[in-house]
């Protein structure tokens, strides 16, 4: 006799969502300490997305992370179309956040993009932003 899962699908399933508590760092001490939840914690994890270079380090899913390695010596032209593609889809890979927007690019100095942009998540709008050296 062979089991069946014909019936097991059609079953009404609940979906809950887990809560977003996590650890809160902090930044300029480097230290761990308490915890967070809500827009703080997404706040959190674009730091640590945009800080987090994609494909490096093996404890990370390759879905996880930036990959900014390869804009180094290439034109500005192409770094900032680029950057924001980059950037909104490493982004987007957190179901907390909804969208990206609003870049502005600066050259504060020869070789770095400094770029700002708007995170829209369901705790509401944030600012960010990133230098890249290129």
């Amino acid at each position: 006799m062979i089991p069946s899962a014909a019936g097991f699908l059609n079953r009404d399933f609940r979906i809950r969502e887990q809560p977003g508590l996590t650890y809160r760092l902090h930044t300029e001490d480097q230290l761990v300490r308490g915890y967070t939840d809500g827009l703080d914690a997404v706040r959190q994890a674009v730091y640590k997305i945009l800080m987090t270079e994609r494909y490096e380090y093996v404890m990370y899913s390759w879905n996880y992370g930036i990959q900014l390695s390869g804009l180094l010596g290439k034109p500005v032209t192409y770094v900032c179309p680029e950057l924001k593609r980059r950037i909104s889809e490493a982004l987007l890979m957190d179901d907390r956040i909804s969208s990206v927007d609003q870049f502005e690019f600066d050259f504060p100095e020869k070789g770095v993009v400094h770029v700002m942009f708007t995170v829209h998540t369901i705790f509401g709008d944030m600012q960010a932003e990133r230098k890249v050296n290129v």
